[in-house]
């Protein structure tokens, strides 16, 4: 049997695979070594996938963000390794199970757009090439945590209009100084960022927050992909909640550049199935 599990900032998907047996996903909370411990990461999987912890996976597959060093690396495999009884365990970047999902054995560019975004040109075995992401604060240009901070700015230095403004507080019930708490003061501020997509989702209409969509694309477009000489002839796939909900506003975008837009998935998982059981990557 092998687990594979393809973990953002905001969820982890878990899936065991029993020989070819695609089997059904499990969810728990997002796992990432930059803001949590060895303990901290063995604690969330007690708390929440304690079921998964009698199936005893000869072999583990974890793609996860913030898994890009060898010391992030030893913090979640640590973590597993005290979690399963697992003969082998492998963690690799989120990254990696993007392009493997995506492109399969073929070259691409593979993209991330979640709560977080990432990029890369996948040769069809390897990633090759990778525009670092920077994190939210930094880059993460199109991620959800990006374009709930754009919103929170225009919102609370009143740049839309009374209507829109008071539809928000109307959805979330909170208070400028909370918000503020919850960016400054809490854990996890991406992801409390990153909620706030859903409401530009439900009001794309509205020009200033098709702005903030348009304007995301746009300089995700010029600060990553650009940067690959292979985007000018190979397909742009992505795969994560931001791209798969906004694929319009996002195939526009790519036209826009003379792009190639490839597959928009929600999720990796099918594909990263189908990848280790058809190679046999155990």
């Amino acid at each position: 049997m092998i687990l594979i599990a393809d973990s953002g900032s905001t969820k982890t998907e878990w899936r065991l695979i029993n020989k070819n047996d695609p089997g059904k996903s499990v969810f728990s909370s997002g796992i990432n070594p930059y803001f949590m411990n060895t303990d901290e990461i063995f604690h969330l999987m007690g708390s929440e996938i304690q079921e998964m912890q009698s199936m005893r996976p000869g072999s583990v597959w974890f793609y996860g963000t913030g898994c890009n060093s060898a010391s992030k690396n030893d913090v979640v495999m640590t973590a597993l390794g005290r979690f399963f009884s697992a003969g082998k365990i492998q963690v690799g970047s989120d990254l990696l199970g993007a392009a493997r999902s995506l492109c399969q054995r073929e070259p691409g560019i593979a993209c991330i757009m979640g709560t977080g975004s990432n990029s890369c040109y996948y040769d069809g075995s390897k990633i090759v090439s990778n525009v670092a992401p920077l994190g939210y604060i930094l880059g993460d240009e199109g991620g959800a945590a990006v374009m709930g901070r754009k919103l929170l700015t225009i919102v609370l230095k009143k740049q839309v209009s009374p209507e829109v403004a008071e539809k928000f507080f109307e959805t979330y019930r909170m208070s400028p100084a909370e918000i503020l708490e919850n960016v400054y003061m809490k854990p996890f501020p991406n992801r409390f960022l990153g909620q706030f997509a859903k409401f530009i989702s439900s009001n794309i209409y509205v020009p200033e927050l098709r702005e903030i969509v348009d304007s995301s694309f746009d300089e995700f477009i010029l600060r990553n992909i650009n940067q690959y000489p292979e985007a000018r002839r190979l397909p742009v796939n992505f795969t994560g909640s931001i791209a798969y909900h906004f694929s319009a506003c996002l195939k526009d975008r790519l036209e826009k550049y003379n792009l190639i837009p490839g597959k928009i998935v929600l999720s990796p998982m099918e594909a990263l199935v189908r990848y280790h059981i058809k190679e046999n990557v155990e």
